[in-house]
């Protein structure tokens, strides 16, 4: 190290200096390294590395092509069944706006033809009254058509609007306005937290097209009988509602059998024979008397107003013809006003839901109870609370009610406490 500094420091003085001609050699010894072998790896050609490039590329097409129709196929099965199911929705919401704005009509039409219908007759009355007062000439004359035509008039408009019951027809719509919004939320539900199928899509569809048909629209061809021979409740549900499997929480530990038990099928036993003894039979024998009643008013309000029509044309012949057109003309007005300002067709199809609502519970109980696989009903104590709030009842006075007719067959009370 010493030899090569000196070196270093003399070179420059030694290359300046002209007159110095001494040369200075400087010998560095470097020891002999060991020889070292390091293995490099071969790197690929261009050629070699495209060929693993497209092996590598071609089986990961393979498993793409081998596991990404099954996802696809799915999501596509789900996302159809979504949109089929807010289409339906769509319509629902449609069809709560439409029974809405029509029963809303319907009613207006009864407001308009009871008003209209009794001014009418009161009007004819007052004028077959002025004609028997002394009326003589052509003056008795007018006043005599002027009544006969109104009293016809009158009854013309009576008839139909007896045949029509605007009412009842007011109620319909209500019933369906309600019915339609319980279903739309139903829906909701669904989308909501559920996975729907194809087989919900199915079951929805039915029950729309069960309620077009118990609640129809149009009043010409598919208006529902308003004088049935029979007192019937409504049916809005599909037929093989109640015969498919319930579907709720369920419970896959063996000792708790889905929230089931013996004495819960016993308690939901009991208040099927409550509601079959108490509350259907009660507003079927509501409904058979109001019919009786309403066919009596449809056919007395006419039936008063065309005698009073006739007796209006003699009037001035005796005192006889006006009593009796001036009488029939008002007792008309009395009863056309106590049959729709009365609203008995109205009354008439409220007993005819309430009949239906429990005609549905008692079958709904009936068929979850005949499903012997307990992990196929709907969890019992969620059934047991839903049946309680339908009643209006808390689940203690649901099971004191079951206990007093397990023990009495003859039960005070009604197993509803809302109608």
């Amino acid at each position: 190290m010493a030899s090569l500094q000196a070196s270093t420091l003399l070179l420059p003085s030694s290359s300046s200096s002209s007159s110095c001609s001494r040369k200075i050699n400087a010998a560095i010894h470097v020891p002999n390294l060991p020889k070292l072998n390091f293995s490099v790896p071969k790197i690929s050609t261009r050629k070699q590395l495209g060929e693993e490039l497209n092996i590598r590329q071609d089986r990961f097409m393979n498993t793409l092509i081998t596991t990404t129709p099954i996802e696809v196929r799915s999501d596509k099965s789900t996302t159809i069944v979504t949109t089929q199911l807010y289409a339906i929705l769509e319509a629902v919401a449609d069809r709560v706006e439409m029974h809405a704005n029509i029963g809303a009509q319907r009613d207006n039409w009864n407001t308009l033809l009871l008003n209209s219908i009794n001014m009418i007759t009161l009007t004819a009355a007052t004028m077959a009254g002025i004609a028997a007062t002394g009326g003589i000439g052509m003056p008795l004359l007018a006043l005599k058509l002027s009544s006969t035509l109104l009293y016809s008039a009158a009854m013309g408009m009576m008839v139909i609007m007896n045949k029509i019951q605007p009412s009842q027809l007011a109620e319909e719509q209500r019933n369906a306005t309600r019915l339609f919004k319980q279903l739309q939320t139903q829906i909701q539900t669904m989308l909501a937290i559920e996975t729907p199928t194809q087989e919900d899509v199915k079951d929805v569809m039915e029950k729309v097209l069960a309620l077009d048909k118990a609640y129809p629209l149009p009043l010409l061809g598919t208006m529902l009988e308003k004088f049935p021979e029979k007192f019937e409740p409504a049916v809005w549900w599909p037929s093989n509602q109640v015969q498919k499997k319930n579907k709720g929480k369920q419970c896959n530990t063996p000792r708790d059998n889905n929230g089931w038990s013996e004495e819960l099928e016993m308690e939901m036993r009991e208040i099927i024979q409550v509601v079959k003894r108490k509350d259907i039979e009660d507003y079927v024998r509501l409904g058979n008397l109001g019919l009786k009643i309403n066919k009596v008013l449809a056919i007395s309000g006419p039936l008063l107003t065309g005698i009073a029509a006739v007796g209006s044309a003699f009037v001035g012949n005796g005192s006889c013809a006006a009593i009796v057109a001036v009488a029939a003309g008002a007792l008309a007005s009395v009863v056309n006003s106590f049959e729709h300002g009365g609203q008995v067709g109205m009354v008439i199809e409220m007993y005819r839901n309430c009949g239906g609502f429990f005609q549905l519970m008692e079958e709904s109980i009936k068929a979850t109870l005949e499903e012997r696989d307990l992990e196929k009903r709907e969890n019992g104590e969620l059934f047991e609370m839903k049946v309680a709030m339908k009643l209006g009842r808390s689940l203690s006075q649901l099971r004191e009610l079951a206990r007093k007719s397990s023990t009495s067959s003859h039960v005070d009370e009604f197993a509803s406490k809302l109608f």
